[in-house]
């Protein structure tokens, strides 16, 4: 077998790993290192018990029906470390 293809092979099982689909555990990241984080890709998945949802840099990354919207997640040095994350825009929801 070839480098490329045990690195693909390899790389496919490490993606596929319920571990890494869970997400970002904000309890890991102090809040800046969180931050940084999120900026330097854009957006995150966060896996927390009571936060489930992408978080994003900036409202761009936000599709047309959605604003960004702040929450705050638990990190190692802050009970509320502010984020952004895109919601349905008010006014918009069904419920």
């Amino acid at each position: 077998m070839s480098i490329k293809r045990l690195v693909l092979v390899v790389s496919a099982i490490a993606l596929s790993c319920p571990a890494f689909a869970a997400g970002i555990n904000s309890l890991t990241y102090t809040c800046a290192d969180l931050q940084a984080l999120i900026a330097a890709r854009g957006y995150i998945y966060i896996g927390n018990p009571n936060f489930q949802d992408f978080v994003v840099a900036n409202p761009s990354l936000c599709s047309g029906g959605e604003q960004r919207l702040l929450q705050s997640l638990p990190t190692t040095d802050r009970a509320e470390c502010p984020v952004n994350y895109c919601g349905p825009a008010r006014g918009n929801r069904s419920d």
